[in-house]
């Protein structure tokens, strides 16, 4: 019971952090000029680059409104069909056109090769978790999908810790020329280590039940 109640806590604590963004992405996107938001020294990026940073952002912002709700074990259970559904369009709709996207826009990210790295390589850690939880899927192997579809939304809520290692940075009075590229690895790495550590726990409890999925 105790290991449920803090799963159900960490559950509305990423679930609201993440809906928060989407909360951020529409504004700072739909509702604002868009680039108004965007840092000064960025500026040029956006402005030779909009396509792109909007595919990724609102690409983003799809699979952070419905990630957390792939996570809901009662829904799931009840609803198949609905989780079937809106996991595709997770997929599809989200990550990516939000992935591919991110792919191209990391060799014109702000920050010089280091933050080209972090962004690159995060962008195609998502892509491939995306097809590894996908084809898990497709030939039934629900432990590992689920495994690989925490792996893939570890990678999603790098969003949300992006944005928050940003804040505290700017709150820290640090230069933005060197914790930018920073932030381009640390705000997804830790991310998968926290997957990879639910993985382990969940995996004994869960494995039976996910094998009579249909």
């Amino acid at each position: 019971m105790r290991i449920i109640g803090w799963w159900i806590v960490g559950w509305w604590i990423v679930a609201l952090g993440a809906w928060g963004v989407v909360g951020y992405a529409l504004v700072a996107y739909a509702v604002k000029t868009p680039g108004s938001t965007v840092h000064p020294k960025m500026m040029e990026v956006y402005s030779r680059e909009t396509i792109g940073i909007l595919t990724h952002v609102f690409g983003s912002a799809l699979a952070l409104l419905l990630g957390p709700l792939q996570f809901v074990e009662r829904w799931r259970r009840a609803r198949p069909v609905v989780h079937r559904t809106l996991g595709k369009m997770y997929l599809a709709l989200g990550v990516v056109p939000g992935g591919v996207a991110g792919l191209y826009m990391a060799f014109h990210s702000y920050g010089g090769w280091i933050a080209h790295a972090g962004f690159g390589v995060g962008a195609a850690v998502w892509l491939v978790t995306a097809w590894l939880a996908y084809a898990a899927a497709r030939r039934r192997d629900f432990v590992s999908h689920r495994a690989w579809m925490i792996r893939n939304f570890a990678m999603t809520f790098a969003a949300v810790t992006l944005r928050i290692q940003l804040g505290s940075s700017f709150a820290a009075g640090i230069d933005f020329d060197v914790f930018y590229p920073i932030v381009a690895w640390s705000s997804w790495v830790p991310n998968l280590v926290v997957a990879e550590w639910l993985i382990r726990v969940g995996h004994r409890a869960s494995a039976p039940e996910l094998q009579r999925e249909i």
